[in-house]
């Protein structure tokens, strides 16, 4: 069962945001770098692997906890994701996180994504799933 603890990291570049897209066995949407926290782990360490794992970009000491959290309620969730959860889990609180990525940077995807783009906010806005 998935921890109810989960990250989310903004990768940035210059005035650009990363966004990568779920590849349809994921779900086939868009979204920033994120994951759960695997027992043991902090936030930042967290964090730290998802970008990793996800990316391929390893943050050394530019990874920045934004200081902000917000939770998402299961139950208005789809039954795949409510099903990685215990069922008494009603909601997953998540840390939010930010990185600068080198000037020409590209992300190595792993087999979780299918697409990236380099968006700006209003860009990013729009296609990301909320």
């Amino acid at each position: 069962m998935r921890r109810p603890r989960e990250v989310i990291v903004a990768v940035r570049r210059g005035s650009e945001f990363l966004v990568l897209h779920r590849s349809p066995s994921c779900d086939s949407y868009w979204h920033l770098v994120a994951g759960a926290e695997e027992p043991g782990e902090s936030p930042a360490q967290a964090a730290a692997r998802e970008l990793r794992e996800e990316t391929g970009l390893d943050p050394a000491d530019r990874l920045v906890d934004l200081g902000r959290t917000f939770t998402y309620a299961l139950a208005e969730e789809s039954q795949s994701v409510r099903d990685r959860f215990d069922p008494a889990t009603g909601e997953v609180v998540v840390t939010c996180f930010t990185v600068e990525a080198p000037l020409r940077w590209e992300p190595t995807l792993n087999e979780e994504h299918d697409d990236y783009r380099w968006c700006d906010v209003d860009q990013a806005e729009a296609l990301l799933y909320w």
